[in-house]
């Protein structure tokens, strides 16, 4: 096409008025070509033969122009590997996974030649099916079981605090009249076995003088002892036992004095002694907590 282009241009080219000027006038204004049908003659001048040739020109250039259009659109970079195409062997330097990925088909055919295969739902596999599944739901369960087990375990406390909560206490090696600590939960626990004076004059104070009124068998399970916290109510100080004005305890801090029954008696401390939880397990035996 583009030889064609080239001879159109050549041709119109001769017919400039640079290249023409030897030509006369006559022969520029009047050719008579031969007419095979009638023999008559027909006057050309020379304008009409240079439009007529531009003419030519822009309908080859166009159809030039179209055929290359065409030729990308059917040959183009993206089109070899977007367009479908179904023979398989043009592509044999292609990797299976390559060639299944630019050229999908809906024709699968399946390598049968070592496994046998069955139709979906065929009875002879039903309980090899109800046991895969069965057996995964069965695996499901285990696992959620297990996960429910360990959460509740990690909320309980561990065996280093369930030995801290409790603590038993040999009440044989204590004299009567004597005061004995013992650490409970990192707190002092005070155990005194009190005497028959002791009992007296606890039980003999107007509880109605008490800034935190209670009586004296309220605060012991046994008359004989005594188990009281050994924390003052006040600033969390530590009383020193068989001191103070009433015979009992006395917080050096700020001066708090707490009787026989460890009741506050006299200072800045508002509560009595906490008595803790506590249980006698035989006659000489004692468990806190």
């Amino acid at each position: 096409m583009m030889r064609i282009a080239g001879r159109r241009l050549s041709s119109l080219s001769r017919w400039s008025p640079s290249s023409s000027a030897p030509a006369t006038s006559t022969q520029l204004s009047r050719i008579q070509p031969s007419n095979g049908d009638d023999g008559s003659s027909r006057s050309i001048s020379a304008p009409h033969l240079l439009n007529s040739g531009f003419r030519d020109l822009i309908r080859v250039l166009l159809e030039l122009v179209k055929h290359s259009m065409q030729s990308s659109t059917t040959s183009g970079f993206s089109s070899g590997s977007l367009a479908p195409s179904h023979d398989l062997g043009s592509i044999s330097d292609l990797p299976p996974t390559v060639a299944a990925l630019k050229n999908p088909t809906s024709k699968i055919v399946y390598d049968d030649h070592n496994h046998e295969r069955y139709p979906p739902g065929d009875p002879s596999k039903r309980a090899f099916a109800y046991f895969v599944l069965t057996g995964g739901r069965f695996i499901y369960a285990s696992l959620i079981r297990l996960l429910v087990l360990k959460f509740v375990l990690s909320m309980s406390a561990s065996k280093d605090v369930l030995a801290l909560a409790s603590i038993e206490v040999d009440l044989s090696s204590i004299e009567p009249g004597s005061t004995v600590t013992v650490k409970w939960r990192g707190k002092p626990v005070f155990i005194r076995r009190r005497t028959e004076d002791d009992i007296k004059t606890a039980n003999s104070v107007d509880v109605g003088s008490l800034r935190d009124p209670q009586e004296d068998a309220v605060r012991v399970k046994n008359p004989e002892w005594l188990i009281v916290i050994g924390v003052c109510t006040h600033l969390g100080c530590i009383p020193l036992p068989n001191a103070g004005d009433f015979g009992g305890w006395f917080c050096p801090c700020h001066g708090s004095h707490y009787d026989i029954s460890g009741r506050i008696r006299k200072g800045p401390a508002p509560y009595n002694l906490e008595v803790p939880t506590y249980t006698f397990m035989e006659e000489n035996k004692l468990m806190i907590g």
